[in-house]
């Protein structure tokens, strides 16, 4: 099970965000956490609170534990940049980008995982049963016949 959580509009450089994400990435959620809790860079704090609202999410709608979670994907990519200007000699203008940033982040717990390839597996065992039961008598009958006559000719 895949629990998602977003930041945008983040009033940081997205080069300076991806350099406390790319720290985290593909870690277990409480050890990133405490990480995070320890890192300088300032974009450490947003996105600490983003990761405790992406565990919050699976505790409480999905009913996951803290422990089990993992990062999955993570990824830091640019919003729009506000646009200002600075001024210059002789009666110039210097553009300045401002720039935004929005934060995904997607965690995964390995036990919802193995529940829902469980799922998977009786879901498609049932349509197998159900397509058999369909076809008559006689149509299973050749089908469990013909591998044993081409087992007689190869002989």
């Amino acid at each position: 099970m895949d629990v998602h959580a977003s930041l945008r509009h983040l009033r940081m450089s997205p080069r300076k965000v991806r350099l406390v994400v790319n720290a985290i990435r593909g870690q277990k959620a409480t050890v990133a956490e405490t990480r995070l809790q320890f890192m300088q860079q300032r974009a450490a704090q947003p996105v600490l609170k983003l990761l405790r609202s992406a565990m919050a999410n699976a505790v409480n709608n999905f009913q996951l534990s803290k422990e089990s979670l993992t990062i999955a994907k993570i990824t830091a990519d640019g919003g729009p940049s506000l646009k200002r200007f600075s001024p210059r000699a002789f009666g110039r203008a210097a553009p300045i980008r401002q720039r935004t940033a929005h934060i995904m982040i997607t965690l995964t717990s390995p036990e919802a995982g193995r529940a829902k390839a469980v799922a998977e597996t009786t879901e498609k065992t049932t349509k197998k049963s159900a397509a058999q039961a369909k076809k008559p008598a006689a149509a299973r009958a050749k089908k469990a016949k013909a591998p044993s006559v081409k087992k007689e000719a190869a002989s």
